[in-house]
């Protein structure tokens, strides 16, 4: 599905809304099996992964590419990368293909931050990138987050030097699933990708309910120095399979390339063709998405515990309490949540999952927090 076809459909089925406007798409809903738990097994809304996927199409494609898994991937992997620089308008030197999107957060860790590049960063957000890079001596700017749980821009321009080589944002941020203000991130990226090369994690962007809500994708091909990872993990249900990219102008394109170690593998790029093809599980993953985070909220609003409204598979709330301690008792009850995110030692990750899970989590919660 490309970006344009997405925002006319959330256009037209009016998402910008809340999750009550759903009930038009209730039917397709329910032409989709929901995946069966396994008796005693844990409820997991830990890893803000995908309970419907892959789609039946892509375990389809799954199974008939067997014969194929004897052949190195490179004529598939070809094939995939026509698709998704289709998918993003740019050319196939922009794309590069990675094993999830976490080893190309990696490999930009790597090659700007080796032998003690600077990079500057939102705190909390997702730390792939950032303790991957520590780890080849790079220095870490940590800014802490402004009062409304968003990446404080302001700030982070603020520390940014002649050292500086790589500037983080996670756009829908994790874990707070908060969205930066369009023009806001457009001004920031515009003013400072000269300075440093602007890394933009999308990982969550499918989820983004705003139907003119940018990719900064836009940005690279305006030929500026900005990266754009995305992954099959979230939104398509792949998170097992491992398989992502990065978008960026073919010469920040080569150098990521060069620092790529885990590749992808056949199936994984067979199922990523397939799941491109397959707008309606897109949709459908969507769509139970928001009826899940309705559910979560209902549930928050009930025991009167703050939340930050979300743009994510997730929701961040406020516990009141040591976060370990929460994750300790809501495990005593079979349900999984998120880890601490430090500072913000009093505040819980839970993913969206299944319905049923939603109505776990809610009557595990009242017992926890009530």
């Amino acid at each position: 599905m490309k970006n344009i076809d997405r925002r006319n459909w959330l256009k037209t089925v009016g998402l910008t809304g809340s999750f009550a406007l759903l009930g038009g798409f209730e039917s397709m809903a329910l032409n989709f099996p929901s995946p069966s738990s396994v008796a005693n097994s844990p409820i997991l809304l830990n890893a803000n992964e995908n309970p419907y996927g892959p789609s039946e199409r892509v375990r389809k494609i799954l199974s008939n590419s067997f014969d194929e898994a004897c052949r190195y991937p490179f004529r598939s992997l070809s094939a995939l990368v026509e698709m998704i620089a289709l998918k993003e308008g740019v050319t196939k030197d922009h794309i590069v293909i990675t094993g999830g999107s976490t080893e190309g957060l990696k490999a930009a860790g790597l090659v700007y931050g080796i032998g003690g590049g600077e990079i500057i960063s939102a705190d909390p957000t997702f730390q792939a990138m950032l303790s991957y890079a520590e780890t080849f001596k790079a220095k870490v700017h940590r800014v802490p987050l402004n009062e409304n749980m968003e990446h404080d821009l302001p700030a982070m321009s603020k520390k940014i030097n002649k050292n500086t080589r790589l500037i983080f944002i996670c756009n829908p941020n994790n874990p707070t699933g908060t969205l930066l203000n369009k023009k806001s991130l457009l001004d920031f990226c515009k003013s400072h990708d000269s300075s440093a090369v602007i890394f933009s994690d999308e990982a969550y962007y499918d989820f983004i309910t705003e139907p003119e809500y940018p990719s900064m994708v836009e940005l690279v091909k305006e030929d500026r120095n900005i990266i754009v990872s995305k992954t099959f993990s979230k939104v398509y249900g792949m998170a097992g399979l491992r398989i992502g990219y990065l978008i960026a102008k073919p010469e920040i394109a080569r150098n990521l390339k060069s620092a790529v170690m885990a590749n992808t593998n056949i199936l994984a790029i067979e199922a990523a063709k397939e799941a491109l093809k397959d707008d309606e599980f897109y949709k459908f993953s969507v769509m139970r998405n928001l009826e899940a985070k309705g559910l979560i909220y209902q549930h928050l609003d009930d025991l009167g515990l703050e939340y930050i409204k979300s743009h994510t598979n997730f929701v961040f709330f406020k516990t009141g309490r040591p976060i370990q301690t929460v994750i300790d008792d809501m495990q005593k009850h079979n349900v999984l949540i998120g880890r601490p995110f430090p500072p913000l030692n009093n505040w819980a990750r839970i993913s969206t999952g299944r319905l049923e899970d939603m109505a776990a989590f809610g009557n595990a919660l009242k017992q926890v927090m009530g």
